[in-house]
Order: C-alpha cells, then sequence, then structure tokens
C-alpha cells in the first residue's frame, strides 16, 4: 500500500508538472511576437471593457440643429475687456491707454514696463502745458491684436513683443504709426538640452533655425512649439520654419510640403508656454520655443539647456493705433523717450531683457496678409495626414444649472466652427448616469447639424460621475480606433467639479496612460486642480475659464487642437 501512495504521488507531481509546461507554453505562444505594450493594450482593453458594464449609459436619439455657416466671429467670443487687469493706472485726466504684453508688464522680473510707466507717472511730465500720464493693460500680444483688429476694444498704443503683430493690425485696416520700434531688447530661441544639442553640434556641426528643422524633420529632435494664433514666439518660429524651407516664397509649394515633413515630427503644440515647460520637464520634450528674458530667469533652465535664436528680434515695438489727437501722439513719444534713458534700460537688463544685442535677425520683413495667411496654412496642415476622433465630454450634473450650462452650450455652438472637416466628432454628456448624445462620425454637415441639435438638448440635473463619462469617451474612441487606425484620439472634458457619484480617476488612470489620449480639461468656476491631474496624465492643456471669458477660451484651444 506504501509503494501504491508514493507511485500515485510521483503520477501526480508528473502531472502537475506537464500542466505547468502546456499552460506557460500556451501562454509564451500567444505572446510570442508581441511587445510588452501590446500586451498592456489587451489588458486595458479587458479592463475598460468591465468597467464600461458597471456604467449605466444611455444612447440619446439624434436631433438635428440649425447650423451657422458664417467663420467664427473673434470679436463676439471675446469677454469685456475689464477681464484683462489695469498693471498701471493713468493718474491725470490728459494720458493714453497701452496695451503691453505679459512679459513686462506682469509681476516681478515681468514688470518692467510697469515700474517705468509708475515713475513716468509720477514725473509730472507736461504736455502742452497739462500733467500727462499713462495707462498700461497687461494683456498677451495675440489677445490683444484680436481686440484691436476685431474692433472690440482700440487702445490708444500698443507694444507687443514683436513687429509680426504690428504688421497684423496693420493688416486688420487699423491705422497704424510705430512710435519707437524698441522699448527694451528681447529675442525669441529654442531651448535644448544640453545632451542632445551636444548630438546636434557633433551631426550638424551648429544649431541654427536651419539645422533644427532638419533635425525635426529628420525625427532626430523631438521640439514643442507655441500657439502661432496667441503667442509671439509662436508665430514667429512658423514663419522663420517656413523660411528654412523656401525663404523667396514662404507659401510656396516647396515651404509648405517641407513644413508638412517637418510637422508630422512635432509632438504636440502648446496652448501656453508654462504647458510646454511641464512637458519638458517629464522629458517629453529634446527642445521647445522661449524668449531669452525668460530663459536666464528660469533657475532651472540655465545649467541643463542651451538657447539658440531665431527670428525676428521681440524688441516690444510701440505703435499708436486709430486717428489720435496730436496731443496723445506726445504723450507717446515722451513716454518712448522716458523708458529709452539709461537708468531704466538699466533696470531692464537687471530683468533679463537686453541680452543678445548682436543677434540680428535674417528674416525678411513679413507684411501681414502673408502672416495672416501663414496661420491658417498651420491651421490647416498642422495635422498632416493624421484625421483627429475627438469626444467631447460635458458635465450636465445639477450644479452645472442655470448659467454655466448656457455658457457651456454658448461656448461649445460658438467653437465648432473651428473643428475642421477632416476630423470625426462625438459627444457625451453625464450627471449620475452617462449619454451618448451623438457617436463619433465625420464632421461633415450632417454631423455638424448633429452636434449642435446635442449641445442645445442638454439640461442639467443629478450628480458628477466625472469617470463614468470619460470611460465611455474612450470605449468610443477605441472602437473608432479600431475602425481607423490611424486616426489621433483626443477628449476634451468640460466640467464645473470633483467626481462624487461613480468610477475614480484611479480606476482610469492606467487607461489614459496606455491609450495616451490626450484629455484637454475646461473648468467652469472649477477646482482647477482636479481638471489640470487628469490633463497632467498626457500633458495635455487645462484651462480655467469663468462664464465671461469661456467662449473665446474654447475657441481659441480648438483652434489650435482641432
Amino acid at each position: 500500500m506504501a509503494r501504491k501512495g508514493r507511485t500515485f504521488m510521483i503520477l501526480a507531481v508528473i502531472a502537475a508538472a506537464v500542466f505547468a509546461l502546456v499552460y506557460f507554453g500556451i501562454t509564451l505562444t500567444t505572446n510570442l511576437g508581441k511587445s510588452t505594450g501590446e500586451i498592456t493594450a489587451e489588458d486595458a482593453n479587458k479592463k475598460l471593457g468591465k468597467l464600461y458594464k458597471d456604467i449605466r449609459v444611455n444612447q440619446a436619439e439624434p436631433l438635428k440643429g440649425q447650423i451657422d455657416l458664417d467663420p467664427a466671429d473673434v470679436g463676439e467670443a471675446l469677454p469685456d475687456i475689464s477681464k484683462f487687469a489695469v498693471s498701471v493706472e493713468n493718474t491725470t485726466s490728459n494720458y493714453v491707454e497701452i496695451f503691453s504684453s505679459t512679459e513686462k508688464s506682469g509681476t516681478g522680473n515681468d514688470g518692467w514696463l510697469n515700474e517705468v510707466a509708475s515713475a513716468f507717472n509720477e514725473a509730472n511730465i507736461l504736455v502742452e502745458g497739462t500733467p500727462a500720464s499713462v495707462k498700461i493693460r497687461n494683456i498677451a500680444s495675440g489677445t490683444a491684436a484680436d481686440y484691436i483688429r476685431s474692433g472690440k476694444y482700440i487702445p490708444d498704443a500698443y507694444t507687443p513683443s514683436n513687429e509680426l503683430w504690428g504688421e497684423m493690425v496693420k493688416a486688420g485696416g487699423v491705422q497704424t504709426e510705430l512710435i519707437s520700434d524698441r522699448i527694451t531688447g528681447n529675442v525669441a530661441g529654442v531651448v535644448t538640452a544640453r545632451k542632445k544639442y551636444d548630438e546636434l553640434i557633433e551631426k550638424y556641426g551648429s544649431l541654427n533655425i536651419k539645422t533644427i528643422t532638419d533635425a525635426i524633420s529628420a525625427n532626430e529632435l523631438a521640439m514643442g512649439y507655441t500657439d502661432p494664433f496667441a503667442s509671439s514666439t509662436g508665430l514667429n518660429f512658423l514663419i522663420t520654419a517656413l523660411g528654412t524651407f523656401d525663404s523667396s516664397d514662404l507659401l510656396g509649394d516647396q515651404a509648405v510640403q517641407g513644413f508638412e515633413k517637418f510637422q508630422a515630427n512635432v509632438p504636440f503644440t502648446a496652448s501656453t508656454t508654462l504647458q510646454m515647460r511641464d512637458a519638458a520637464k517629464t522629458g517629453m520634450l529634446d527642445a521647445f520655443v522661449l524668449e531669452y528674458q525668460t530663459f536666464v530667469n528660469a533657475a532651472d533652465l540655465k545649467s541643463g539647456y542651451v538657447f539658440t535664436p531665431f527670428g525676428v528680434r521681440h524688441d516690444s515695438p510701440l505703435y499708436a493705433l486709430g486717428d489720435l489727437p496730436e496731443q496723445k501722439r506726445e504723450i507717446l513719444e515722451k513716454f518712448a523717450a522716458f523708458a529709452a534713458q539709461d537708468s531704466y534700460q538699466k533696470l531692464a537688463s537687471d530683468r533679463g531683457f537686453n541680452g543678445l544685442n548682436e543677434y540680428i535677425s535674417e528674416l525678411a520683413p513679413v507684411d501681414g496678409p502673408l502672416l495672416t495667411s501663414a496661420q491658417k496654412l498651420w491651421k490647416e496642415k498642422k495635422n498632416g495626414s493624421t484625421p483627429l476622433a475627438a469626444v467631447f465630454v460635458a458635465d450636465v450634473s445639477g450644479s452645472m444649472a442655470g448659467e454655466p450650462l448656457n455658457r457651456l452650450k454658448e461656448s461649445l455652438l460658438k467653437g465648432q466652427k473651428n473643428l475642421g472637416k477632416d476630423n470625426s466628432i462625438g459627444f457625451v454628456s453625464y450627471s449620475s448616469d452617462v449619454t451618448i448624445n451623438l457617436p463619433i462620425g465625420k464632421y461633415d454637415t450632417n454631423q455638424q447639424s448633429m452636434f449642435v441639435g446635442a449641445v442645445n438638448s442638454l439640461q442639467a440635473a443629478g450628480g458628477t460621475a466625472t469617470f463614468d463619462g470619460m470611460v465611455v469617451a474612450m470605449k468610443m474612441l477605441q472602437d473608432e480606433l479600431a475602425a481607423n487606425p490611424g486616426a489621433k484620439p483626443v477628449i476634451f472634458l468640460l466640467s464645473d467639479g470633483e467626481t462624487n457619484e461613480g468610477h475614480s480617476l484611479d480606476d482610469i488612470r492606467s487607461l489614459i496612460e496606455t491609450y495616451k489620449i490626450p484629455v484637454y480639461t475646461i473648468g467652469y468656476n472649477a477646482n482647477i486642480k482636479a481638471l489640470e491631474s487628469i490633463s497632467g496624465i498626457n500633458e495635455a492643456a487645462s484651462i480655467n475659464a469663468d462664464t465671461d471669458d469661456v467662449v473665446y477660451k474654447i475657441s481659441n484651444l480648438l483652434n489650435v487642437q482641432m
């Protein structure tokens, strides 16, 4: 009996060993030839399917809405000018208002012009026998140009970062007179990580805008730049890059073909400099664009990065706008002369300006109509031949009732004009449960009409199951990618608060990471930190918009990303 027992145990061990060999052999064969990422993607798909089954998903009846075929009206979307702070108030009734770019009318090192303006106002300078002063409004160059060109609000004067915006304002039909071509010096450049810089120097011998665009086109440099519709450095880089492909015809076939090849290897275009710098910190980018004044004031950049200047100089020209009375024109001239004094230029140098004075632009003058055409080209070609598949996920919980939901609707109805007909769009709304208001489809006139109908039908009630809405959007995108593998997935999440029902961010974080879906978040008077944590997973932008400026901000975001 003992011998039989031992024999049975031996047979059992052998059977277990055979089973293990067969099991692991099958597993090995199943995974043979697959990367870890593919296996992870399979696991992600299983997890997504499991989460999706836990959610109550409703399918709305498609509704068509009346579409407006007129082009987007920038002026209509702009908020009241009071949204942009006055950084220096006038001290007399005899004054000029100046729109100033943010790197010189902000705070700290970015507040040089405010210091100059305050000193000017205290100096009791007389113009036609009357004390004069200036009023400075802190506003980004591109946004300021939108106000001026649309006629929404035209100040007495404008000092953008560079001359390109002055040309665009002039081309917009606004009377423009150059008072000073430089009130303080600055330069735009590409900031490259030292290790990558050394690699490029070894291959190309030197680093300049031509070798940089060549390296990007050859997929040897991962570089990001900022929105050329809003950013002075982004617009400068776009024009300069086009010039490297054909300096004699920036919009000719040779330049356009070169730009398309180059743009195909640009990881992403940032909505803001901050978003771009955050991406660089994660190691996603080898290089990015920045102004020299910001670079020298950034302790985290000076030791590990190299600055390579490009394009037109950023010397903050000063323009008079409209048919100004001679008295106001004289105030501007005296203010420009005041700022040019040695003491104030030394102060500018202390704040990081006036560096690289030896740099001379090789870019030929570019007029406003050409700049506008270049922006349109960028909009058409920035995604190359890769269409986008986007799902909008809208919070319709009870806290969105009233004005927040009304503004959400308005922002989407106006912003949808920027979506692009080659892209595919879907729409989801959520409260305690989730509704698919519009399945993903090519954004033709029919889909556009149903998108408008879906937005108009939204009503607010119930809890906030944000991540249930995200799960449904990801499931829709994965199904779309299975049918159209070449598409690039994107999610736009519009919400006013944190989740209080359904799944959590921890439940879906790994899915967002594995699928590499950028999630752009728009907060309506929201807890922006919660939304930033979602967008930060794949380096997308997070916008904190109140009811006054959400229409403009969403229009800009969609213009850049879609």
